[in-house]
């Protein structure tokens, strides 16, 4: 199986919410993120629960959890092999929130009319 593509979406002003959102957690919760966004990578679609589900719509999270604090990265996915991550968030309630929900929408509508002004592609 080929390995999945990790996008961030940029906004038009060239700022990127999932790492400017990474950058004000803690150095454990940041390591256990991008330990996320790495099964994400290596296993694309193939990505279950507990460390990945499917919302709604096209939007699915990354799920881990650190000091008793759930963290949740929304992404989407651009054809098979393509993920875009839209931001990240700490989940406090039962349900994502849909104002959360709302906001992956609306990046993943944007991306979709133009991709290549809301691409990021993080370093190696």
């Amino acid at each position: 199986m080929p390995r999945t593509e990790v996008l961030l979406y940029r906004e038009e002003d060239g700022t990127v919410p999932l790492i400017d959102w990474l950058d004000g957690l803690s150095p454990k919760a940041q390591a256990k993120c991008l330990a996320r966004l790495k099964r994400l990578e290596d296993l694309g679609h193939e990505l279950r629960r507990p460390e990945a589900d499917v919302l709604r719509d096209g939007i699915y999270e990354l799920r881990t959890k650190e000091d008793g604090l759930n963290y949740r990265m929304l992404y989407f996915f651009h054809g098979r092999q393509v993920v875009v991550l839209s931001h990240g968030f700490v989940k406090q309630e039962a349900q994502v929130p849909e104002r959360e929900l709302r906001t992956a929408l609306q990046r993943k509508a944007r991306f979709e009319q133009n991709p290549r002004n809301h691409t990021f592609r993080p370093e190696k």
